[in-house]
């Protein structure tokens, strides 16, 4: 057999799914390792994409999507951001994931470097490689609240450095950028002519803070504007299996967007779009639920972690708890959580997933039930004080 190609070959595993697989093979495991939301969907959300089959509307649509999404995003946007964003600048994609790649995949050519944040989400640093480029992580340490620090980010710069990605909400940390602190970022990718890809995931879930994304600080025009905005509705309406989310892009790039588009993917299924259709446009209801459960499970987990002697991150937003378990993980914190599944029957995300500095550090999902949550949180081993 011939080999693959050489990019492929050197992509990483992916530690959240090699746990969490773990988990869903061992009876009885709670799995707090992976971010999916365990609430019904909506009655209105399935009868709009069952009411899209029943028509048999099941041909093509544009590349870009059907137009009433693309307003409905775009109208969602404006509302919540302030920012002047038309339809036509939204790409309705097969969750953001497919939005992420379809970014960098408009924005990488070979050898170039991306700047990823670490800690950061996995699928940065996989789908730069799958691209040819070179992931370069930025750290996030403890003691800055795992929050960016422009001058180290500048440092990393070089001349191959094109592309930026910030992500707030935090997959896995729970922080959130502030708007100071955005608009320094976005400064710095003016200075060095940086594409901006913001991955927003978690937008509709803060706690006590605002979601401030750095399209607020991008310009408007063709030539000016530079950020790209990846949205989902996988995690505000837990429609993770039906992969619908938005890419909104600065604005002339039509043409090329739609090449793209129909090479990867060409277009997202007519059902997913007509029930996120109904998602954004109908009741609030299930966002308002989610939020108050995730907050919910947050300041219980905190207090478990706290009797526990354990620290963390205070999460501001999505839903998952940075955790420190160095005192148990002995350095090698992607072993630990194996070893902890099988002595304890719980599952946790390893901060190696992540990046380098998650070493020794956990991240916890808060969107299940409370009860498996705690009783799982329970069975940590305690942190003796020094």
């Amino acid at each position: 057999m011939p080999e693959l190609a050489a990019h492929v070959r050197d992509v990483p595993v992916n530690q959240i799914r090699e746990i969490t697989e773990a988990a869903w093979r061992t009876p009885g495991a709670l799995v707090l390792s992976i971010g999916e939301p365990g609430f019904p969907l909506p009655r209105h959300v399935l009868e709009a994409g069952m009411a899209c089959l029943d028509r048999d509307e099941t041909n093509y649509t544009p590349n870009a999507g059907i137009p009433a999404l693309r307003e409905a995003f775009a109208a969602r946007f404006r509302e919540e951001q302030g920012c002047d964003v038309g339809a036509d600048r939204v790409y309705v994609v097969a969750g953001a994931q497919q939005g992420l790649h379809l970014a960098m995949s408009l924005l990488l050519s070979p050898g170039d470097e991306i700047l990823i944040p670490n800690p950061g989400y996995p699928t940065f640093a996989m789908t730069g490689r799958l691209l040819n480029a070179v992931p370069v992580g930025y750290p996030l340490y403890p003691d800055n609240g795992f929050q960016p620090r422009p001058d180290d980010l500048e440092a990393l710069i070089t001349d191959r450095t094109r592309v930026l990605v910030l992500n707030s909400p935090s997959n896995p940390l729970g922080a959130v950028l502030g708007g100071d602190l955005t608009r320094e970022l976005m400064d710095l990718a003016r200075r060095h002519d940086l594409w901006v890809i913001s991955d927003e995931c978690y937008e509709a879930f803060t706690y006590d803070v605002p979601h401030i994304s750095p399209a607020r600080f991008d310009g408007g025009t063709p030539g000016a504007a530079r950020v790209f905005t990846s949205l989902t509705l996988s995690k505000t309406y837990g429609l993770t299996g039906l992969r619908i989310g938005a890419l909104v892009c600065p604005p002339g790039l039509k043409q090329k967007m739609d090449n793209v588009m129909e090479s990867i993917v060409s277009c997202v299924a007519a059902p997913s779009q007509y029930a996120a259709l109904a998602a954004l446009t109908g009741p609030q209801d299930y966002v308002q639920h989610a939020s108050g459960h995730y907050r919910e499970n947050r300041d219980a987990a905190s207090a478990v972690l706290d009797s526990l002697g354990i620290p963390y991150l205070q999460a501001q937003g999505a839903f998952y708890l940075w955790a420190d378990v160095s005192h148990v993980s002995g350095g090698d914190v992607r072993s630990w959580v194996r070893r902890f599944l099988a002595d304890s029957g719980v599952a946790l995300a390893p901060g190696t997933a992540f990046g380098s500095i998650g070493e020794g550090w956990v991240r916890i999902a808060l969107c299940g039930r409370k009860e498996d949550l705690l009783e799982g949180l329970s069975r940590v081993p305690v942190r003796k004080p020094n």
